[in-house]
């Protein structure tokens, strides 16, 4: 018996002895008059295990058998689900094992086996929260975050998109590392899956923010000096998306936080599907938003959505795409690093004038293409046919010229009498004299 029984017990055998009135017994114990009249009787009729509970020792009917709780314990020590944490593991029993148990029942069988969540706890930071959008389609976080997704040391970047009022996830894609083809694809996802959204918040990586961006100085703005756009921030214009670069992880959080989900539970859902590739999770991750979504979304303030639906005359493969700019020739070839390209025309489409400037649309869905005037081109690779080259003259043999005996060259030095120094001086003199001291008339 406790110490309470114990107390209780003694002041009740009191009571029966005729040493403590009923009245007096209610006051020491902290309880009505009836309930030490209830006592009494149940002491006197049993005994001082009267207060010793009738289920004392019994194991209750809702408790979890042992045997099933043994094979809980192995399955979270087995290596599919062994680093898989409790709420995450509660889930993959009912779905993967057809287990169903509380979540605060397996916590408590989990953590008396000395189990301990791999998911690390962080101290609390008291923050101020930013408040959700009030409609789905107003604001569209998006980041990319490398990690060993199939429990390798080879890290892999996953990049996606969440919407920040519902918390739905609206595009993933993964790729060797962070780069623009990724954003493309998750992109994609959320224009064809739900549309256009009105903005984009995203850090300010030098994909979706010019490196030149904030150096340029106050008498370059007033000169009228801009920073071109990125591939990425001028599809978005094309698309009427604000972008609006992040100064902080913290002020994107909601993505953010969205990593630290996937990276406790997406190498789980791998190793259980056996994937072990990126385009074997790509796949998988096609499938994976809509159950994520199902958990984890909440309701909008208002149910009406700002996502824009795309226009019919909208092709997506030539805006999420590279576009340069490049000058056709009379024939419509034109070049494109180091290699010529020529256009195909039709009689529906417009014809190019000799060297008119034309968009040259690149990407990994629509290859390389020529836009002009709203028209899309397709192209084929051209190769310039090569100019015979001149056949040279054979080399012939030359001889050195020698003039004849005749030749001035020859006899012309014996009529030309040489002068030393030992001619008379005064013959130089008078010839001196006769140039520089004639008289002119």
């Amino acid at each position: 018996m406790s110490e309470k029984q114990l107390n209780r017990f003694s002041v009740i055998s009191k009571t029966i002895d005729g040493h403590m009135t009923i009245a007096e017994a209610a006051v020491s114990l902290g309880i009505s008059e009836r309930q030490i009249i209830r006592l009494k009787q149940g002491v006197i009729a049993e005994g001082a295990s009267f207060f010793i509970h009738k289920n004392t020792g019994r194991k209750p009917q809702h408790a979890i058998n042992d045997k099933l709780a043994t094979d809980i314990i192995a399955l979270k020590q087995s290596e599919n689900y062994k680093s898989a944490n409790f709420k995450h593991f509660q889930e993959l029993l009912e779905s993967h094992e057809k287990i169903n148990i509380s979540y605060s029942a397996l916590h408590s069988l989990l953590t008396q086996s000395n189990i301990k969540s791999p998911k690390k706890r962080r101290r609390f930071k008291p923050h101020r929260r930013r408040k959700r959008k009030p409609q789905e389609g107003l604001l569209i976080q998006m980041d990319a975050t490398p990690f060993e997704w199939f429990s390798s040391s080879e890290k892999f970047s996953l990049h996606g998109a969440i919407d920040d009022a519902t918390g739905n996830i609206v595009g993933l894609y993964m790729t060797k590392n962070e780069c623009l083809h990724g954003y493309w694809e998750v992109m994609r996802q959320c224009l064809l899956n739900h549309g256009i959204p009105v903005s984009l918040y995203t850090d300010r990586h030098a994909i979706f923010l010019s490196t030149l961006a904030g150096k340029i100085s106050i008498e370059d703005q007033l000169a009228g000096k801009v920073v071109n756009d990125t591939q990425f921030g001028r599809a978005m214009g094309e698309l009427g998306i604000t972008l609006i670069p992040a100064r902080s992880p913290q002020a994107k959080g909601r993505v953010e936080r969205l990593w630290e989900t996937l990276q406790s539970r997406l190498p789980v859902e791998f190793k259980i599907a056996g994937i072990s590739t990126v385009d074997q999770a790509n796949e998988f991750l096609a499938n994976y938003i809509a159950s994520f979504n199902a958990k984890f979304s909440v309701e909008p303030e208002s149910t009406e959505s700002a996502f824009r639906s795309l226009s019919t005359k909208m092709n997506v493969d030539s805006i999420l795409c590279v576009k340069l700019t490049r000058s056709v020739d009379a024939g419509g070839v034109f070049s494109f690093y180091n290699r010529q390209f020529k256009v195909i025309t039709s009689s529906d489409l417009p014809l190019l004038a000799s060297k008119a400037k034309v968009s040259v649309l690149v990407g990994p869905r629509i290859g390389v293409a020529v836009q002009f005037k709203k028209s899309i081109f397709q192209v084929l690779p051209y190769i310039k046919q090569k100019r015979p080259d001149k056949v040279a003259a054979p080399p012939t043999s030359k001889t050195p010229h020698s003039p004849p005996d005749s030749h001035y060259f020859k006899y012309g030095h014996s009529l030309v009498k040489k002068l030393t120094f030992e001619d008379n001086h005064n013959d130089i003199l008078l010839m001196l004299e006769s140039i520089f001291l004639k008289k002119y008339a």
